[in-house]
């Protein structure tokens, strides 16, 4: 029985193993590391997924963009998604399932949860997948039977043009390679799967109307006469008319792309081809593609009339108009596809016609089948290190490892190059220069210290003055004890760093100040809130406080509009409008997605405060309308706290989104009855 196959989609390669992992052994499981490749991936192969897996936040192309495309390719009606994410938003949940998805699954990973998640998603899709399966069995039986027609008649009309047997092949894997490129560029061609299939079938036929050319014009080893030539170029018109004379055929999908292939594959872009004469995209783009891959062949093969030219000069003769113009999109897709073409087309020669088809399912199949994903998760966790490694050096931080079993101390470079020694230090009780920087029996007083600690409290600092670089310094050591699983457990080594006493005193200010920012538009977050709160309204009586909630109205509708990086730019002119309509004693946060919160200190009347600043966050952003919702609620008593304060003030702005939107409302008793229940009010923090 063939295992159940599942595409994980995110950015991060340690999120991928780990859900790898948690899958098991019984699952395939194919990686994707963005949304563009995941696309591709599926455009390729989709149906041979049962499941993908699909974080949200990605680079290049994130999990909404992967939806919107499995919706464009109709790929969502027949293969479910589960979205991951570490969070998830109201407005997330509703843009992913009205793109098609059909569960979500919360970072940090739970396997237990996972599976079963997994496990019933497929289920519920099995019977659906089965009958699709049917379907597509009968659909590829007859494109078989298709494709073996029209490969007979292309090698009838190789055959008799006296050209390599390889060509119609040629043509046909450019096309594909091509087509597949063009598909991810732009969304201006309707390129799913099926005409992907068709188109490229159909290229084999591109020359079929050579059959009536007279052998001494077809394989004549010089140039051709003016009158010669004349005669040649009817072949593209005769070859229309007799895919035409197919009556009773006419209509099929494949002898539509071969009339257009045929008639029109020696157009070219500007209008100079023949023969029509068409301009740009009066040419059909199954035409264009095909006469790109013709020429392409017809420059890189031998001829009667021409030996073969390079790849590269093939590539180049193309690029630079030599050959014609072509469409500026297919030159782009030629030249990222080059390489792979070239090498398909070399590996084609040497292992025949069919032998890509084969290679391209079992080089999907490889990776999952011959890497254990646990060994790679192991892998990953050492380049990890690798890489705090190489950040904690551009730091200028002295790390440092040692193992007991073979007596070394390992340096970071950074770390030796201070400290003048080699990165490995064999016996480093023994070694003269750290001793003459460190003391004659630091490694001894050091290693006291490692093996006083205990598994339940592994780390350990202490602050002591060091001539490192000639220098006496005030220096941190923080040194984490590594433990064996042994029972019972034993320090089988250490890693440390050594800080500057000042170096960390910054570092560590630094780092709380980032983590109760948001990084977006540098207001304080959920966190800084937090942090900040229980100082600021416990001088109630001293001042008086409000809470304020809000969000920005419709402001998915500007994210599917005008782009995400647009919506980013909104919140930063909310969070910019804010900042400068409030007061300095005033507390303002991003909370989540568009939701914000102030916190405002007063000591006169606080309605035309609250009213200038609501009216200061509305207007226009490059087109799109700019207003707020919000919800006030004012501190009555010491006894309030800051999470009751703020459950009333989100009611507020339910109450106030409800009646109409763009406005603010001050809480009463009486909205309690006007809330939904608590799984559906706003969150809170």
């Amino acid at each position: 029985m063939d295992q159940i196959k599942i595409l994980i989609v995110d950015d991060s390669e340690m999120n991928r193993s780990i859900l790898a992992d948690m899958l098991g052994e019984e699952f395939v499981t194919v990686e994707a590391e963005n949304g563009e490749t995941a696309v591709d991936i599926l455009r390729e192969s989709g149906r041979e997924f049962s499941l993908v897996l699909l974080d949200i936040v990605m680079p290049v192309m994130d999990g909404f963009g992967v939806l919107t495309e499995m919706k464009n390719m109709r790929l969502i009606e027949e293969l479910p998604v589960i979205m991951v994410s570490a969070e998830k938003t109201p407005a997330q949940v509703e843009l992913a399932y009205e793109l098609g998805a059909t569960d979500f699954i919360m970072r940090p990973f739970d396997a237990a949860i996972v599976r079963r998640r997994v496990m019933n998603t497929l289920l519920l899709y099995a019977k659906q997948k089965k009958l699709l399966g049917i379907i597509e069995e009968q659909i590829r039986e007859n494109e078989q039977n298709s494709s073996l027609m029209v490969d007979v008649l292309s090698h009838i009309v190789e055959f008799r043009n006296g050209e390599s047997g390889l060509h119609i092949w040629h043509v046909r894997t450019i096309t594909e390679f091509l087509l597949r490129k063009l598909a991810t560029k732009t969304v201006k061609y309707p390129l799913d799967e099926t005409e992907i299939t068709i188109i490229s079938m159909a290229s084999a036929l591109h020359d079929i109307g050579k059959i009536a050319i007279d052998d001494k014009i077809l394989n004549k080893p010089g140039k051709l006469t003016p009158e010669e030539f004349a005669v040649m170029k009817t072949h593209s018109i005769i070859g229309a008319r007799m895919l035409e004379g197919l009556t009773q055929y006419r209509g099929n999908p494949l002898v539509r792309k071969a009339y257009e292939i045929c008639r029109w594959h020696h157009e070219r872009y500007d209008g100079k081809g023949y023969p029509d004469g068409l301009v740009g995209d009066e040419i059909p783009i199954s035409a264009q593609i095909v006469a790109l891959a013709d020429v392409y062949d017809a420059l890189t093969s031998a001829r009667v009339y021409k030996p073969p030219f390079t790849p590269e000069k093939a590539e180049e003769m193309i690029l630079t108009g030599q050959c014609g113009v072509f469409n500026p999109l297919l030159l782009e897709c030629l030249s990222d596809e080059f390489v792979y073409i070239r090498e398909a087309l070399e590996q084609e020669a040497k292992d025949g016609q069919h032998a890509r088809e084969i290679r391209r399912f079992s080089d999907a199949l490889g990776y999952a089948k011959n890497t254990s994903t646990s060994d790679r998760t192991l892998k990953l966790l050492d380049y990890e290190r690798m890489k705090y490694n190489f950040y904690a050096e551009l730091t200028e931080e002295i790390q440092f490892e040692y193992r007991f079993d073979n007596d070394m101390l390992i340096f970071s470079p950074w770390g030796a190059k201070k400290f003048g020694v080699e990165a490995e230090i064999m016996h480093p009780a023994l070694d003269t220069r750290l001793r003459a920087q460190l003391g004659k029996n630091w490694f001894e007083s050091f290693k006291k210290l490692v093996m006083a600690v205990a598994p339940e409290k592994q780390d350990f600092r202490y602050e002591c003055e060091l001539a490192i670089g000639g220098e006496k310094r005030w220096y941190n050591i923080i040194v984490r004890a590594m433990w064996t699983d042994d029972l019972p457990p034993r320090i089988e080594s250490f890693i440390g760093k050594i800080v500057d006493v000042n170096d960390m005193h910054n570092t560590i200010t630094a780092l709380k100040e980032n983590s109760i920012r948001d990084p977006l538009t540098g207001l304080l977050n959920r966190a800084g809130v937090l942090e900040d709160v229980g100082r600021k309204l416990s001088r109630f009586g001293e001042n008086k406080y409000a809470i304020a909630v809000f969000d920005i109205d419709l402001f998915k509708s500007a994210n599917d509009t005008y782009g995400h990086l647009f919506g980013d730019r909104v919140l930063r002119e909310v969070a910019d409008r804010l900042v400068h309509s409030t007061r300095a004693g005033d507390l303002c946060a991003r909370i989540g997605g568009d939701e914000f919160l102030i916190i405002f200190e007063y000591n006169t009347d606080i309605h035309p405060i609250i009213a200038r600043v609501f009216h200061a966050l509305c207007g226009e952003v490059d087109g799109f309308t700019l207003s707020v919702s919000m919800g006030v609620c004012e501190m009555a008593s010491a006894d309030e706290t800051y999470t009751g304060l703020f459950r009333k003030a989100d009611v507020a702005l339910y109450v106030c989104k409800k009646t109409g939107r763009g406005q603010f409302r001050y809480y009463d008793e009486s909205m309690e009855g006007e809330v939904l229940p608590a799984e559906e009010t706003q969150t809170e923090i």
